[in-house]
């Protein structure tokens, strides 16, 4: 079979020999791997069998503002911190939404076209998506701030439905110019869990996220393309209904919140789980062997009946020492010589 091939199978919940495995890496990870390995395409020597890109609002660096970057949105980004890749909002654009005047941008529809062509023209073995991150709480967030949007649930429910269905309304238009180009899945990204539990609650989040996230799970489903979601954190109480809205793939499964043993049975016939190899814990703190092992223990508590990526449970971060990496990825591409049949 091909990548692209595994990938259909898995999310059709059909075994398969090798499973699909994917990697992603943050700029500092990477640059760390190239370092030590001496070999500037290293990433694409790894075998991954997705590959996708995400719009997140085109960020453009400040001029004469050093680690700060302006996104379409006008939320301007501090990536001078540990986090170099989004970085935190250095200002609110909405204090009050009762009293909000905020105007969301015109598309750069020619923008988006040139990259959803560019990703598919040359198309190789593996399943392509594309990914919409900051799609839907976390856009809210990132323009008004965490604490006003969640007190907002609260305080003023009217407004923050029209707020919702306008970032909704922005994101149903990115995913129908998506839907015009040859991609196998499309990928939303939002967080919604902490480590224990949702941060809004289940009823903020039926109430003001799932009937957006419906809206674009349904035009994905239409077209006969995959969905996939993004969401760190204990996302349990959901999976009842993203499996009603149409989900294919949940995506990040942290082994330190989930009892993966428990979620695999009861809803791994109708959603498949990409992750698994903890960058909490294992990837950054365990020994090249160890990591090797927990690979191969994951494999067995999840591969069978298919529905299973076997991946990071996140991008790889500076913290994820290029050996086990390295270690990880031997194992994802020799698995008849690890895995037990």
């Amino acid at each position: 079979m091909t990548k692209r091939e595994l990938v259909i199978q898995s999310l059709l919940h059909k075994e398969t020999s090798p499973i699909p495995f994917h990697m992603d890496f943050t700029e500092q990870a990477l640059d760390n791997l190239i370092t030590f390995t001496g070999d500037p395409d290293i990433e694409s020597k790894l075998g991954s069998c997705l590959h996708y890109r995400q719009y997140w609002g085109w960020p453009t660096e400040i001029e004469g503002r050093k680690g700060y970057f302006k996104d379409d949105f006008g939320v301007i980004w501090n990536r001078n911190g540990a986090d170099k890749d989004i970085g935190l909002p250095d200002e609110n654009l909405i204090e009050d939404l009762e009293e909000e005047e905020y105007q969301f941008p015109k598309v750069d529809e020619a923008r988006l076209r040139a990259e959803f062509t560019e990703i598919t023209k040359d198309k190789d073995d593996r399943f392509y998506m594309y990914g919409f991150g900051f799609s839907m709480f976390e856009r809210a967030w990132s323009i008004m701030g965490m604490e006003n949007v969640l007190c907002s649930m609260v305080a003023c429910p009217e407004e923050t439905e029209q707020f919702f269905e306008k970032i909704g309304d922005y994101f149903c238009h990115l995913v129908d110019i998506a839907l015009e180009y040859d991609f196998d899945g499309i990928y939303f990204g939002d967080d919604w869990g902490q480590q224990k539990g949702l941060i809004m609650g289940i009823d903020h989040w039926r109430h003001y996220i799932k009937p957006q996230m419906t809206r674009l799970y349904k035009k994905v489903k239409d077209k006969g393309v995959f969905v996939f979601q993004h969401s760190c954190g204990d996302c349990h109480e959901l999976f009842p209904d993203l499996i009603e809205i149409g989900l294919d793939c949940y995506q990040t499964f942290q082994p330190e919140i989930y009892d993966v043993a428990k979620i695999k049975s009861l809803y791994g016939a109708k959603l498949a789980f990409w992750g698994g190899i903890s960058t909490q814990q294992c990837l950054p703190y365990a020994t090249p062997e160890g990591v090797k092992q927990e690979v191969v223990k994951m494999y067995e508590l999840m591969h069978n009946g298919g529905g299973y990526i076997i991946a990071p449970t996140h991008a790889l971060a500076f913290d994820v020492p290029p050996e086990n990496i390295l270690a990880m990825a031997e194992v994802f591409n020799n698995q008849d010589k690890y895995f037990i049949k």
